[in-house]
């Protein structure tokens, strides 16, 4: 049982479209969006992930409606929102610790004139919640890929969203930080009973830790469970492979899907 239930039942998009310099970036995207489900926005590079999720932050205009309501089919007039990116570019070289940058974002005080016990609590505590207690002190710039999106989703679950979009925020994070923090994702979203949309690349990912799955290009061409998604025939149109014939390799560390490549199409042979 979720020790905190959010106001939104779902965000249901309707027909979204969005179009920029003449050129439909969206069109017709109809879906809806979950509390209690991780969200997973599958598709090639161009079908237009980004634009989505841009749609939904309110950063582009859009056609269509993008409507939050809660359980009574009421609408939702504030939604709290959360997001991490896939990156956060800055100076590693910095003399910020993970306690500065978040304390920033916690109270309106500079801190250069130090942080206060209040603020502090408040930073342990959000640390805490995504098992990052110990990064409290450390400098910004010293931590790994997996411990820095840690820390990125610390700053979006405070307070706890409605709403949490993640914008491939693995992407070239080790195994062991991957997993750790989908693990962290999967317990905030039955702990907080939180609508959540992930995109991402990784199929093992999304085979492994999705609810709900969304094949875009342009359009939603399938949506389901992910083996449903999976076995569609959009799918092995969109990414030449049906789903029986993915297999695992490790690259860099992570464990993801590719084709399986067959006698015929390998390499060598009798002279």
């Amino acid at each position: 049982m979720p020790t905190q239930s959010c106001s939104l039942c779902r965000i249901a998009l309707d027909k979204v479209s969005v179009v920029r310099g003449g050129q439909t970036l969206l069109q017709d995207v109809s879906m809806h969006i979950h509390c209690g489900q991780l969200t997973v926005l599958i598709g090639q590079n161009g079908a237009g992930k980004t634009t989505l999720i841009r749609a939904l932050l309110g950063e582009l205009p859009h056609g269509g409606s993008i409507r939050h309501v809660d359980e009574h089919g009421r609408a939702v007039p504030r939604l709290r929102t959360g997001y991490v990116p896939q990156h956060l570019d800055f100076d590693k070289e910095m003399p910020v610790t993970v306690e500065d940058f978040m304390a920033s974002a916690f109270s309106r005080r500079p801190v250069w004139t130090g942080v206060s016990r209040r603020t502090r609590e408040k930073v342990l505590a959000a640390l805490t919640e995504v098992n990052a207690a110990e990064l409290l002190k450390r400098p910004l710039g010293r931590c790994s890929g997996g411990e820095l999106q840690r820390v990125l989703l610390a700053l979006a679950i405070s307070p706890a969203p409605d709403l949490l979009v993640l914008d491939e925020p693995v992407s070239g994070v080790d195994q062991n930080g991957l997993k750790m923090f989908l693990d962290t994702v999967v317990r905030l979203k039955e702990q907080h009973h939180m609508a959540i949309l992930l995109v991402s690349h990784d199929l093992n990912l999304v085979r492994q830790y999705a609810d709900h799955v969304a094949l875009l290009d342009k359009s939603v061409l399938v949506q389901g469970p992910p083996d449903r998604v999976f076995a569609s025939p959009e799918f092995q149109q969109i990414f030449a492979v049906g789903a029986s014939n993915l297999v695992s390799a490790r690259h860099h560390g992570v464990e993801r899907w590719s084709p399986r490549v067959s006698a015929d199409n390998q390499e060598g042979g009798d002279a």
